[in-house]
C-alpha cells in the first residue's frame, strides 16, 4: 500500500474512532478533537492533518500510532503518539497551522 493511501486510511480510522463508554472528559474524547479540528481548519487556524504529516513525517523518529488535536494557548497542536525503531512511545508536538515541532518527549 503506498505511503499516500496509508496516511489516508489512518487518519480515517483515528479521528473516526469513537467508540467505547461514554467519559465524563467528552472534551477530550476522540470524537471531539475531530470536531475542534475541523472547526479550526475551516476557520483558517489549523492545515489538514494529512499534509502536516507529510511534512514532518520524516522528523517524527518512527511510525505514528495516535493522534490528537489540542489548543495549547493561542494555537493548535497536533499531538502525535510515535513508537520509535527503539520500541519507545514518544510524544511529538505539532503546531497545526506552521509544522514546526514545537517539543518531543518520550513517555
Amino acid at each position: 500500500m503506498d505511503l499516500r493511501r496509508r496516511t489516508i486510511l489512518l487518519t480515517f480510522a483515528l479521528l473516526t474512532a469513537a467508540g467505547g463508554p461514554a467519559r465524563a472528559d467528552e472534551d477530550r474524547s476522540d470524537r471531539h478533537d475531530h470536531d475542534r479540528a475541523r472547526w479550526a481548519r475551516e476557520q483558517g487556524h489549523a492545515r489538514p492533518l494529512a499534509e502536516i504529516l507529510d511534512q514532518v513525517r520524516d522528523q517524527l523518529g518512527g511510525e505514528v500510532v495516535g493522534v490528537e488535536f489540542d489548543r495549547d494557548g493561542s494555537r493548535y497542536v497536533y499531538e502525535f503518539k510515535v513508537i520509535t525503531s527503539a520500541g519507545r512511545l514518544r510524544e511529538v508536538y505539532v503546531d497545526a497551522m506552521t509544522a514546526e515541532i514545537m517539543k518531543s518527549e518520550d513517555d
